[in-house]
């Protein structure tokens, strides 16, 4: 149907019975021409070797932290040192793209923007930037927690320099090359959406499709797949799915106010 470019998410992928082989399974597929992950990096390192031989390209590490305390806060009681030593074997295993994802909320990590920019000054790690979204699982996102994409890039100007790289269509992020040769990403999700070109769609771990992150509509695939729905089936529900996916959170933005909470991230990855 098109698709070339494929993503595990999550929850947490690697927490995943026999995640190696759904990685086989999937790069082997005629047309894939990207297969990457986001994962939390608790057990990378010790699966990143059996990821790499099994077909994984690219890995995206989530990383809000750089401050063991504050690490563990934010992730409910996670080991920083877990994550770090993660991140190392990826770069020991040459994932390509590597990327780390830092959520930023005012209040909690704005202060250490400059600390996470240090990890990609290396120039093999992207380093992503993302506004708070309402995907909380405890409800406390609220818009004056949001640190906008704009001031991020004023923050690490003052330090850096930094030289627009055009965007693809369809990408999540305006990317950036720095002097040293590395990479910062903005995701803009609340204060400029990119809803225009997204062609993104997501299948969730109890077999909903999901067109569109900030939509709490699902399209329920799981009765076809268990019921022996033919593949023309399956091709025409897919299709339809994403033929009413929903305008997006520009429209959110501009015709109502966005929701306190959507869904919490864990229930569909990012």
């Amino acid at each position: 149907m098109g698709v070339s470019k494929i993503r595990l998410s999550g929850g947490e992928p690697l927490m995943r019975r026999d995640i190696e082989k759904l990685v086989a399974m999937l790069s082997k597929i005629d047309g894939i021409q990207s297969l990457s992950m986001t994962t939390n990096g608790f057990l990378l390192a010790e699966k990143a070797a059996s990821l790499k031989e099994a077909g994984l390209g690219g890995l995206t590490i989530s990383l809000h932290s750089l401050r063991a305390g504050k690490f563990s806060e934010i992730t409910g009681g996670g080991p920083l040192d877990r994550v770090l030593a993660g991140i190392k074997a990826a770069r020991t295993y040459g994932f390509n793209p590597l990327k780390i994802n830092a959520v930023i909320i005012r209040g909690c990590n704005e202060d250490e923007i400059l600390d996470l920019v240090s990890l990609a000054e290396s120039g093999n790690v992207t380093v992503r930037f993302i506004e708070y979204m309402p995907f909380d699982g405890q409800h406390p996102w609220s818009m004056e927690k949001v640190f906008s994409g704009e001031e991020i890039v004023n923050i690490i100007r003052e330090h850096y320099e930094l030289e627009l790289i055009p965007r693809e269509c369809g990408s999540t992020a305006k990317n950036y090359e720095m002097a040293s040769g590395g990479r910062i990403g903005i995701i803009t999700s609340i204060t400029a959406p990119f809803c225009s070109d997204c062609d993104r769609i997501r299948l969730s771990a109890d077999g909903k499709i999901v067109p569109c992150l900030f939509d709490k509509t699902g399209f329920d695939l799981r009765p076809l797949l268990r019921g022996g729905g033919t593949d023309q089936e399956i091709e025409n529900f897919i299709a339809s799915a994403v033929q009413r996916k929903a305008p997006g959170v520009e429209t959110l933005l501009k015709k109502y106010n966005m929701p306190e909470h959507v869904r919490p991230m864990h229930t569909i990855g990012g």
